[in-house]
């Protein structure tokens, strides 16, 4: 029998100064088997920093994840089902890469361990050739941090300015510095 995965209910209140967008989410969130509570926060965190509200379009969402290839970790479509952003974490190979930036009008990869600066320095000279494509790196250490906030059921205040998030639950708060490595258009 295969072990299911852990449902997570997080109230994610996001006030983003940098670009104005003040809203509260209820988001119900899947912790798949093999993943871990830090890849789960990354999830969350870079949900806060890239979701928009957009008239037109359906809101930033999870998709299935790590069980499915075809789809990234969270989406953002038209309503015409067109692929407007596409959310990767961890470090994808060029493949994936060039499937999701041909798939995808935005594409966002988001880096969240130490292991990110080798597969940077692997892979720098293959992606920057992509116009859609950013790349986002988060320090292991504040992801580490982030993980400690993690509940079934959580309560989140994300404040973000000057590219700086402060993340705030029941308990505890961190910091967190993105780090842009590459910046699409």
């Amino acid at each position: 029998m295969a072990i299911k995965a852990t449902v997570y209910k997080a109230n994610v209140q996001v006030t983003d100064m940098d670009r104005n967008h003040y809203a509260g989410y209820d988001l119900t969130v899947a912790l798949h088997p093999s993943e871990t509570e830090e890849r789960l926060m990354v999830r969350l965190l870079a949900f806060a920093l890239l979701v928009d509200q957009k008239e037109g379009h359906e809101q930033l969402g999870f998709t299935k994840g790590l069980s499915t290839d075809d789809e990234p970790d969270l989406w953002q479509k038209s309503l015409a089902d067109e692929i407007l952003l596409w959310v990767d974490l961890g470090q994808p190979d060029e493949k994936r890469l060039r499937k999701a930036c041909g798939r995808a009008k935005q594409v966002t990869i988001v880096n969240y361990n130490d292991k990110s600066d080798i597969w940077w320095e692997q892979n720098k000279s293959k992606v920057t050739r992509f116009s859609n494509l950013s790349i986002l790196q988060f320090p292991e250490n504040q992801v580490i941090a982030l993980a400690k906030l993690s509940q079934r059921s959580m309560q989140l205040n994300m404040t973000i300015q000057d590219g700086e998030v402060w993340v705030s639950g029941e308990l505890g708060e961190v910091s967190i510095t993105p780090n842009y490595r590459l910046k699409s258009n």
